[in-house]
């Protein structure tokens, strides 16, 4: 049986925590399918092609020499309903803090609740990545800070480039 496992987020825009865990993930997996949330509600800075293009980019070292088949897959059904389409046997969440438990533990409950089949796992961040959330990110680019320990170079570009001032 290949053991499958999604990982989901909107990835608005994809950063090194997201990669960490992503990289860790493929340990406990033959098949990784990230999972990338279209959530119209989050306003994303990114289209979901763009975040999908990205991720499958950032990605594909990770595949390559993990030998773990990755596969990038938009969603905007609920996460359980994703996860059944497919195949996915566990969850992966990534947590960076206590506050991300509380919500991710009520989750878990719920998805349970529709199908207890699916197991999460979660990973805690790297240290090093604990701090790094998509939305800082932004807010940092959009300040004209440096971004570049927290996102891969060619996201730091893109960044750079959707958040350019107009003239």
């Amino acid at each position: 049986m290949i053991r499958t496992g999604l990982y989901p987020g909107t990835f608005d825009p994809v950063t090194l925590g997201h990669l960490d865990v992503i990289r860790r993930a493929t340990a406990l997996v033959d098949r990784l399918v990230i999972g990338v949330a279209i959530n119209r509600d989050k306003g994303p800075l990114f289209t979901l092609e763009e975040r999908v293009e990205m991720i499958a980019e950032e990605t594909a070292d990770i595949a390559r020499d993990s030998g773990v088949e990755i596969l990038v897959h938009p969603f905007e059904n609920l996460l359980i309903q994703c996860a059944h389409d497919v195949g996915a046997q566990m969850i992966i969440r990534g947590l960076r803090a206590v506050s991300d438990f509380e919500y991710e533990f009520q989750m878990v409950g719920m998805n349970r609740a529709m199908n207890d089949d699916v197991e999460t796992v979660f990973l805690m961040a790297d240290a090093h990545h604990q701090a790094i959330a998509s939305r800082l990110v932004k807010e940092i680019a959009r300040l004209g800070g440096d971004i570049s320990n927290f996102v891969p170079p060619r996201v730091e570009q893109a960044l750079k480039a959707r958040l350019a001032p107009t003239k």
